[in-house]
């Protein structure tokens, strides 16, 4: 879609309102009070806690590998299945900008849990268009062209478990023209083997703008495989499977329910078996027949916040009811709100507040985590009963996210955790990770024993591990550091309030000192070595905004909060400073890359070996307190 495209559609739905017929209607709506505050990337929202944001594919042009693409810097539009106990992760791709060709679609896949994920392999190679060939409305003739890929739905698991994946190629003339006008070439599938193989390319529906005869590849009734064939047929009489297909559909095929330009259509049924559809904009309504009819026009969701990327809505494992999606006019923050009914949602928390650093430019590349998919009804349950969702950040690198379930952001017990001490597989639980691919956050062995480890190699990110703790006007926070190194990275360790706003900053820097901020500057506490553990005792008071610093039993320093806060919700630990960019004033269009984008620094890495909190001052650090430097 073109920006006047955008503009037009936008403020078309802003008009909208209910009219006094769907009024009456059951429909999705917001009664919370919660909203995100767009001058922070995590929007000032209490985190869900426990999501896990794990980087599972990092774009780098300057040194292509199948690791990353082929170095291929526009990757988007994500979608997640569950099948033969692996998760399926397909993603478009292009070289530098979206629309603008070659493009290919791309699968890694994850059989251990989502912990782990393989490297990319191709899912529908580049499609060449015939030369000559010409667009309705659209100046220029094709010239050694491929077309675009573009889709809303990669998986179908059919009745005889099959797994279908499906891509679309689009046509585009030039990068300002809409490759999902239904004028494209048509609807790929192929199967995915349990083996995990593919079959072969076969098309499943063409536009009726493109000659069949041109065709690279056959349609699917010509395949000798019976059951991929009743796979095909199963997906075409399926309405709900159909709608997803309407962007890129001829503008009347009758294989799709409901046409117009409503985009990015995600489902769910109700207990009484009524389908909750949702699409961009935060427009919905309700089937009552399996997605052959629909109430009323889709509709923007009463007091739902949300613009033109994606939103995201399934039952979860507790039965109760969740969207995923950005509360704001803008690509950030990722978020969830929690329904008991399926209509009525209630909260709204934080799934991901951080936004890399756009590395390369491109052809309508936004800023945030974005265009948020989960696992569409019928393909799939992940066995942990977490919810799943896949996005993309700036259009350019892939992550998924694991939610647990139930959904909280309120720790009602303080945290006693001594990594090598917990369950294996268990030990994170309650933390919130973020986590790149060149930052990795995660337990693993450090001296015979399970700890938390932060690394840390990437250029422009970082990687964090945030506890949510009961909020506490006084505090004792008891953690043990292990540094790897004291002569580059960085560890900070901030106490933050329930809306993200910190009070306190600890720092190990690359010149060898332990900081504290102090105001503008930074004071520092002392010297430290490589390799050697530092018990660290942090007391506060936030009426009294003063907090002392103990390592190793002594104490280092008694200072003052170098901002106001009520009460501490959250400590977090991470390897890099703050960020601010972009805001929502950051012109949209990124058209320059940064400079060593592909280049990764020298690692550093920090290992926590536990970490407890208590409320109020602890009675040893009473007796300590006094004196300091």
């Amino acid at each position: 879609m073109n920006r006047i495209q955008h503009i037009v559609l936008a403020l078309a739905l802003g008009s909208l309102a209910l009219s006094p017929a769907v009024a009456q209607q059951d429909t999705v709506h917001y009664v919370g009070s919660t909203l995100s505050n767009v001058d922070y990337h995590h929007g000032q929202l209490r985190p869900a806690i426990g999501v896990h944001n794990i980087q599972v594919l990092h774009a780098n042009r300057e040194n292509p590998s199948k690791a990353n693409g082929g170095g291929w810097t526009y990757n988007h539009a994500p979608n997640l299945a569950y099948w033969n106990n692996t998760f399926f992760l397909a993603y478009l791709s292009d070289p530098v900008g979206e629309h603008i060709p070659p493009s290919q679609s791309l699968l890694i896949t994850s059989a251990d849990g989502g912990d782990t994920w393989s490297e990319p392999d191709i899912l529908f190679p580049p499609y060449p268009i015939p030369d000559g060939t010409t667009k309705e409305g659209v100046e220029g003739v094709a010239k050694d062209l491929t077309a675009v890929m573009h889709q809303r739905m990669s998986f179908f698991v059919s009745e005889n478990d099959r797994l279908l994946s499906l891509g679309y190629y689009g046509l585009a003339l030039d990068e300002r023209d809409d490759p999902n006008d239904g004028k494209g070439v048509g609807r790929v599938v192929r199967e995915i083997k349990k083996d995990g193989s593919f079959g072969p390319v076969y098309f499943i529906r063409y536009n009726s703008t493109w000659d069949p005869k041109k065709s690279e590849y056959p349609f699917f009734t010509k395949s000798k495989d019976k059951g991929f064939v009743k796979a095909c047929k199963e997906l075409l009489d399926s309405p709900l499977m159909m709608q997803q297909w309407v962007e890129e559909a001829d503008r009347d095929d009758p294989l799709i329910p409901l046409k117009g330009e409503y985009k990015a259509f995600s489902f769910y049924h109700l207990p009484d078996d009524r389908v909750v559809g949702l699409w961009k904009h935060a427009l919905t309504t309700i089937s009552e027949d399996g997605g052959k009819t629909w109430l009323y026009r889709p509709t923007r969701a009463p007091q739902f916040v949300n613009s033109n990327a994606k939103i995201w809505g399934q039952r979860t494992s507790d039965g109760k009811y969740a969207t995923v999606y950005n509360p704001s006019e803008f690509r950030w923050p990722l978020a969830i709100s929690t329904s008991d009914d399926g209509l009525a949602y209630d909260h709204l928390w934080l799934v991901n507040g951080e936004i890399t650093p756009m590395r390369y430019g491109g052809n309508y590349k936004s800023y945030g985590p974005q265009y948020v998919r989960g696992i569409v009804e019928g393909n799939g349950t992940p066995p942990d009963g977490n919810l799943w969702v896949t996005y993309s950040m700036n259009k350019e690198d892939m992550w998924v996210a694991s939610i647990p379930v139930p959904v909280t952001a309120t720790a009602t017990e303080h945290p006693n955790e001594v990594f090598n001490q917990l369950p294996e597989g268990e030990e994170l639980n309650q933390w919130n990770l973020f986590s790149p691919q060149l930052a990795r956050t995660q337990i693993e062995s450090h001296d015979g024993k399970r700890m938390l480890a932060l690394h840390d190699q990437d250029r422009f990110d970082y990687g964090k591990a945030e506890r949510v703790i009961p909020a506490s006007k006084q505090l004792t926070a008891d953690f043990t550091i292990i540094p790897a190194q004291n002569d580059q990275g960085s560890l900070q360790i901030e106490f933050l309030d329930a809306e993200g706003s910190a009070a306190i900053r600890l720092q190990f820097d690359p010149d060898g000192t332990f900081y504290t901020k102090a105001g503008y500057r930074q004071k520092g506490i002392m010297d430290y070595q490589p390799n050697q553990a530092y018990d660290i005792r942090v007391t506060l008071d936030t009426d009294q905004r003063l907090y002392t610093v103990y390592v190793n039993g002594k104490q280092e320093t008694r200072q003052i909060f170098f901002a106001p806060i009520a009460a501490v919700e959250r400590i977090a630990f991470r390897t890099g400073d703050r960020r601010y960019f972009p805001t929502a004033d950051t012109p949209t269009d990124q058209m320059y890359d940064l400079p060593r984008a592909g280049e990764p620094i020298p690692e550093a890495v920090y290992f926590i070996e536990s970490f407890q909190t208590q409320a109020g001052v602890a009675p040893d650090a009473r007796a300590q307190a006094g004196g300091g430097k």
